[in-house]
């Protein structure tokens, strides 16, 4: 039996079946089941910023980077953009030549207009014409590395608003921090937390969005740091939420300042301390 109700009113049944939510004959397993709860957990973030854009101004622009088969996007848009009478609209960044067109695809064959796919690097999609020269909101969800700096650089480079990551494979600080390993070991008993390697890479991985934190309150924005319940598909669960409210700026860099320096990573100071 078909457990509809478990769908949320005027959702697309041919997204779900293409998104692997719904079988073909459009009946859910438990595993689908479970997908869904993950779906409406990571919108129940994201929707009530949406509509705190709706307030300001009548149309909404967000950019999904790293968008993959742009899973994120098209729920978002069926299940907020799709009724807006309005020039609101969602680009989706991916560097996969197949995913572009599959995505390019399946938005024309569900009539979502408002929906455009882009084949470029999340750093290259910061100086391109095909982007607006402001944006709302900032998505990227397992935007792998160095990716979600690249992220946080656009979405600070575009003036938005919001700001919304899924952090992922960090491994540059985690090298540094072995690299320096030896020097800092002799003046800084706190190296011990990640002179093992597997405690170097988890360390790493931390203190890497403690540091995107910083970064993001340097440039006045609220931060909140959460986890994505739920998400079993992945270890990789903590959410980070940013909202432009042109706080102090000045203790943030500061702080990240010594953070740099208390952990030997002052050759980092360029990829986290971000000119415009």
């Amino acid at each position: 039996m078909q457990e509809m109700h478990e769908i949320k009113p005027g959702q697309s049944i041919e997204l779900l079946k293409e998104l692997h939510i719904l079988t073909r004959d459009g009946k859910m397993n438990q595993d689908s089941r479970r997908k869904l709860k993950q779906i409406y957990h990571l919108y129940q973030f994201i929707e009530p910023l949406l509509k705190e854009v709706l307030q300001k101004h009548p149309a909404i622009s967000l950019v999904d980077h790293g968008a993959g088969k742009s899973y994120l996007g098209f729920i978002l848009y069926d299940l907020f953009f799709k009724t807006l009478n309005d020039a609101s609209h969602i680009y989706g960044i991916e560097t996969r030549d197949e995913l572009v067109a599959k995505s390019r695809e399946l938005a024309q064959r569900l009539d979502f207009p408002g929906m455009s796919f882009l084949n470029l690097s999340v750093a290259d999609s910061i100086e391109s014409a095909q982007l607006p020269d402001t944006v709302d909101v900032v998505t990227a969800l397992h935007a792998c590395n160095t990716a979600t700096d690249d992220a946080i650089h656009f979405a600070l480079k575009k003036q938005a608003q919001f700001i919304v990551l899924v952090p992922c494979c960090q491994a540059e600080v985690a090298a540094v921090l072995k690299k320096n390993k030896g020097k800092t070991l002799a003046r800084n008993a706190l190296t011990e937390i990640w002179r093992h390697p597997l405690h170097t890479r988890e360390f790493g991985s931390l203190v890497t969005n403690v540091l995107r934190c910083l970064q993001l309150e340097a440039h006045g924005y609220q931060v909140s740091v959460t986890e994505l319940v739920g998400w079993e598909h992945s270890m990789k669960n903590e959410l980070i939420i940013a909202s432009y409210k042109d706080l102090p700026r000045k203790r943030p860099a500061e702080r990240m300042n010594e953070v740099l320096e208390a952990l030997g990573l002052e050759e980092m100071r360029s990829r986290f301390f971000t000119s415009l």
